[in-house]
């Protein structure tokens, strides 16, 4: 099988995990494309690099966060512009539902994007399905630094989802 065979087929397995990713680090749609575009093209050429010392899983993933991480270094020197319309089109049949799924998952989004770094990767990879100890291999970390770390990352996005009482703005 060819390199772009091999490439196309880990796009097929990995690339919702890889948009996912990106959408993880990226709110604005434009950026987020741009930001995909940079992880894709990070995996292309690391993937000559994959000893097979890990599972290719865990290299793409790798690749994906210390790319998005770059990218939110180089964000942050620049103002951050708002689209206009942020909503995103929709399958669902009941448009009730879908729009609460999407704010959802728009508080989600905001929430996992709010957490300081530290916190944020462990737990983008946690809803990737990685283990603690697997994402404490791939950020070259103690086992037990990732599990407190995903604790504080839970609490965080548990009290962001469901704020108190004392915490909700009000108009």
């Amino acid at each position: 099988m060819g390199r772009d065979q091999t490439f196309e087929a880990l796009l097929a397995e990995h690339g919702g995990m890889l948009r996912r990713i990106a959408s993880a680090y990226e709110a604005d749609r434009e950026r987020r494309r741009e930001l995909e575009q940079d992880i894709l093209l990070a995996v292309w050429r690391a993937l000559p690099k994959h000893r097979g010392e890990a599972p290719l899983r865990h290299f793409i993933a790798r690749v994906a966060h210390n790319r998005a991480v770059t990218h939110v270094a180089r964000e942050a020197a620049e103002p951050r512009r708002q689209p206009l319309d942020e909503a995103a089109p929709s399958d669902a049949p009941n448009p009730h539902e879908a729009a609460e799924t999407r704010d959802l998952h728009d508080r989600l989004g905001q929430a996992v994007r709010a957490l300081p770094l530290s916190l944020r990767q462990p737990a983008l990879l946690t809803l990737e399905g990685f283990a603690p100890a697997e994402i404490a291999d791939m950020l070259g970390m103690n086992p037990n630094a990732v599990s407190i770390r995903l604790t504080r990352a839970k609490a965080a996005l548990r009290e962001a989802l469901n704020p108190t009482p004392s915490q909700e703005v009000r108009p």
